[in-house]
């Protein structure tokens, strides 16, 4: 059964299914996972217009593009203009991977990637030529230990979803 705000095992089971293999394809999975290839596309097609499977795209490794530096930049900002004027100005920087407003410290905390330390410099210099940046706060990342996931979300909710 499929709580109107979850996932069931099947669903579990495609998503994972993709995030292994994004080339398996339909056919593949409905083989892989022993159901019929119309009851993967359907599920597929409800997965991707309730927003659980955001993309169906190739993830990136800036480092394998050349960009091995990962930092951590938390921003204070002038407020009065809110926060999209700084949003626009990050969102042009090509080497800005994700942009969060936060509670706490910072208003924000945005990921960056560069070449190599200079090169962060250049980065963080960019960030800051706005005049809604006030102050900035730099933290490199020296090894991940976990990257960005979702398959133990996804596993936990389908199975909470089958109590």
């Amino acid at each position: 059964m499929i709580r109107p705000d979850g996932i069931d095992a099947l669903d579990a089971r495609l998503i994972a299914l993709f995030t292994e293999n994004p080339t398996v394809g339909v056919l593949g999975a409905s083989r892989r996972l022993g159901v019929a290839r119309g009851t993967v596309q359907a599920r597929l097609d409800r997965l991707q217009a309730r927003g659980i499977i955001a993309s169906m795209g190739p993830q990136v490794d800036p480092a394998a593009l050349g960009y091995p530096v990962t930092a951590f930049c938390t921003l204070e900002i002038r407020q009065r203009q809110g926060h999209e004027p700084v949003v626009a100005h990050l969102s042009a920087i090509p080497e800005v991977l994700e942009i969060h407003s936060t509670t706490g410290v910072g208003d924000l905390i945005v990921r960056v990637v560069a070449r190599d330390n200079a090169d962060l410099g250049r980065v963080i210099d960019e960030i800051i030529d706005d005049v809604h940046v006030l102050r900035a706060n730099t933290s490199m990342c020296l090894v991940t230990h976990l990257d960005h996931r979702t398959g133990p979300l996804v596993q936990a909710t389908a199975d909470r979803a089958a109590t």
